[in-house]
């Protein structure tokens, strides 16, 4: 009877011991009973801004950004921001503000079946379009009255968007035609993705 106690004893340590190796050993099965191994695809996005007057190409700016697909528990977005910073005059003393202008785009990536993949992407672009001249009021006191075109205003244009896109690897998707209320220029951005090598 002491030997099958001892024996009992032993094989029940031995499991104990062996259950969480045996355990950590398996890997995660999906219902079908297959094994899933997940992996980060790097993608290469271009954008590329394009404006016509008429039907004639007067300025194309690309950009391009890396974004990864499946990153986990890693950075799944990617961020481009290129610009300047543009005076304007408040009114008051010594009153400059300083805005940006210029080009931002934020992507965020997912795997989908079938060898697409989801885009979601945020756009916005502004520009100087031009200038408005601004009188400058005279001094309290003063006896010269104010003359117009003594200071100049920069005009700001403006285009945002944002767009959930579903693009295979080497696919370029025309998504955006707008045209600018002020200018009457065709404003056109295609988006292409590539999976990087």
């Amino acid at each position: 009877m002491k030997k099958i106690v001892i024996s009992a004893l032993v094989l029940l340590t031995c499991l104990m011991v062996l259950s969480p190796l045996m355990a950590a050993q398996e890997k995660p099965k999906t219902e079908e009973g297959t094994k899933t191994e997940i992996r980060p695809t790097p993608l290469k996005v271009q954008v590329v801004f394009s404006e016509f007057e008429a039907d004639k190409k007067v300025k194309s700016m690309p950009y391009t950004s890396i974004v990864t697909a499946d990153a986990g528990r890693g950075q799944d977005y990617s961020k481009l921001r290129i610009g300047s910073r543009v005076p304007l005059y408040t009114g008051k003393e010594n009153g400059l503000q300083y805005i940006d202008v210029g080009t931002n785009l934020d992507f965020r990536a997912e795997r989908l079946e079938d060898g697409r993949f989801g885009l979601k992407i945020a756009l916005e672009r502004s520009w100087v379009q031009g200038d408005v001249e601004i009188p400058v009021n005279k001094a309290v006191g003063s006896q010269i009255a104010p003359s117009p075109g003594q200071f100049k205003e920069p005009v700001i244009g403006q285009y945002k968007t944002d767009v959930y896109l579903v693009v295979r690897d080497g696919q370029t998707v025309e998504n955006t035609v707008a045209t600018d209320p002020l200018s009457g220029r065709l404003l056109k951005i295609e988006l292409t993705l590539s999976v990087a090598k």
